[in-house]
């Protein structure tokens, strides 16, 4: 999952020349995800490695990046 979501944003920097800095997953794409580190409790490091914020809903079908200037000024 963390191999996804790193081409993801990969794709969408070389796209739009700029990071995302949103997260959009379902609950059972949390669930991968947080297996794919040491410590799945860990929730703080979690996102402070992927640099972006989180949102979570049971809508969403693939995991998706976006870019927002509310998030950023909320996360400077």
């Amino acid at each position: 999952m963390l191999s996804y979501i790193y081409r993801l944003a990969m794709n969408f920097e070389r796209e739009h020349d700029l990071r995302p800095n949103l997260l959009y997953l379902n609950p059972e794409h949390m669930t991968r995800l947080k297996e794919t580190f040491p410590d799945p409790a860990d929730f703080a490091n979690i996102l402070r490695l992927l640099e972006m914020e989180l949102i979570i809903d049971r809508e969403i079908v693939h995991p998706q990046v976006a870019w927002a200037s509310a998030a950023r000024q909320r996360a400077v």
